[in-house]
């Protein structure tokens, strides 16, 4: 009698080759940028624990102390300036992050990128660590913890374009949208968990919320060195189909064209800056990032102050709320990345849903806080409103752009075109928390109308792009079912 094949053995063969290699891409990377994220989200739960108004706190019986409103306080963010502190402390990071992105791209199409994501994680975990380690030598310097929040954001912008290279790599344009927006929730996974973490430790040893995530992206760093595989060729794998079959109407910046697609050998040199920006959609979609970066970055850095100081939560607290907005992402990033697959509309599902998040921010200053379950709900709506758009630049438009028809071939220009979108949506990562931390001395609400105005300018950058894909819908630019255009 012969015998069957186990269920399991009957279940792996179900699956290629080339599947069992891409889906392990896409957990390896998604745990990689989950892991940055995680180090980089502590900051925002330990600012209400360096800050804290003690006279709610309970002191020590044996204490000596000269000043009973900031006994509790950690120097030097016990001084009434706290929040510009805490906004230099930001900025330190999110400036640097800025500046090294436009830079990384061309480092990561140079240098091999299992190499490259495993130093960028090592030394991420090294700096994180080191923040940590202020609380056990008992330093009270600004300079020291601005000093590592620089060299943290450095090196942390060996990352994203490495990760979305590498996804771009293994996946071609199909089902990007819905893919990369399932794989972009690293992003909130990363900071609901960098939260949690933090909150564990936050109220009695603070200097363990960066150590634990600093181990953590040490270890996907060992992991990225041992298990990664760049490119489906370096294991003889399929690669993916980024652009049209021959002999299909192709539509580019408005110009129509029936002439078949030439097959070209595809070129390996890196991509100049410069050709970079001048394909088509680009500077629109980076300017729009900004915008939209702005928004999402001032809600990861201040939202779990925010929530303390309105809602008066004590930090655990504060900072487990708060990765609701997170979650909301999730589903956001998922829903932007299945709208736009289906309607091949990647600028008007952006613009839609940063039109709707506007008013939703304004809603959620306003009644936001006069209940746990509107609490609750708002936070999750805004959240999907807000990262919603934010994904789907960061990931299936990157990706889009970075493997263009007008690039002739060339699969090396991801990582730079990437770095560029990313590395202009990080100036506005910066400006945000900045701006917060100069605003909210003068109330909350001017902090919303701030990102308010962020949100309504983002949209108007992609007015053109959302134009032309009401054209094509419309019946006035034929185009090819399955195309995208940028």
């Amino acid at each position: 009698m012969k015998s069957s094949l186990a269920p399991g053995v009957r279940f792996i063969t179900l699956f290629s080759r080339d599947s069992w290699y891409r889906s392990s891409i896409l957990f390896l990377t998604f745990i990689f940028y989950t892991s940055y994220h995680l180090s980089r989200k502590p900051i925002s739960i330990v600012k209400s624990e360096l800050h804290r108004n003690c006279s709610t706190v309970i002191r020590p019986a044996d204490l000596n102390i000269t000043n009973n409103d900031t006994w509790c306080d950690w120097a030097p963010f016990d001084q009434n300036n706290y929040q510009t502190l805490f906004g230099i402390l930001d900025n330190s990071f999110l400036v640097a992050y800025a500046i090294g992105m436009f830079f990384s791209g061309m480092f990561g199409e140079r240098l091999p990128l299992r190499y490259y994501l495993s130093a960028g994680m090592l030394l991420s975990g090294l700096f994180t660590a080191l923040f940590g380690l202020g609380f056990y030598w008992n330093i009270h310097s600004l300079g020291y913890y601005a000093f590592i929040q620089v060299m943290n954001g450095l090196v942390q912008t060996t990352g994203w374009p490495a990760v979305v290279a590498c996804v771009g790599n293994w996946f071609g344009k199909g089902k990007r949208g819905f893919i990369m927006g399932v794989w972009n929730s690293h992003t909130s996974v990363g900071n609901i968990l960098g939260s949690l973490i933090a909150g564990v430790f936050v109220s009695s040893a603070w200097g363990m919320s960066f150590i634990v995530p600093g181990l953590i992206i040490t270890f996907t760093g060992i992991l990225c060195f041992f298990f990664l595989v760049e490119k489906p060729e370096d294991v003889n794998c399929t690669p993916p189909h980024h652009h049209n079959s021959p002999h299909v109407d192709r539509t580019i910046n408005g110009a129509i064209s029936t002439e078949p697609v030439e097959i070209v050998a595809e070129h390996t040199e890196a991509i100049s800056f410069c050709r970079a920006l001048r394909i088509p959609g680009v500077v629109e979609f980076s300017l729009c990032l900004l915008f939209a970066k702005l928004v999402s970055y001032t809600f990861l850095y201040w939202l779990p102050l925010y929530i303390s100081n309105v809602a008066h939560f004590e930090a655990k607290e504060a900072g487990d709320m708060s990765t609701l907005f997170d979650v909301g992402g999730i589903v956001g990033g998922i829903v932007a990345g299945l709208v736009s697959d289906y309607t091949g509309g990647r600028a008007t599902t952006c613009c839609v849903m940063l039109l709707v998040a506007a008013p939703m921010l304004f809603l959620y200053n306003y009644i936001g806080q006069t209940s746990l379950g509107v609490t609750i709900g708002m936070l999750l709506l805004c959240g999907g409103l807000v990262n919603g758009p934010y994904a789907l630049i960061t990931t299936a438009v990157s990706a889009d752009l970075g493997t263009h028809e007008s690039l002739r071939g060339n699969s090396r220009a991801l990582s730079t075109v990437t770095a560029i979108i990313d590395g202009t949506g990080s100036v506005g990562a910066a400006l945000g928390p900045l701006l917060a931390g100069l605003i909210s001395p003068t109330g909350w609400n001017n902090v919303f109308y701030m990102l308010i105005s962020a949100d309504v300018l983002a949209c108007l950058l992609l007015s053109r792009l959302v134009y032309k894909e009401v054209q094509r819908w419309c019946g006035c630019v034929p185009q090819a079912r399955g195309f995208k255009e940028i």
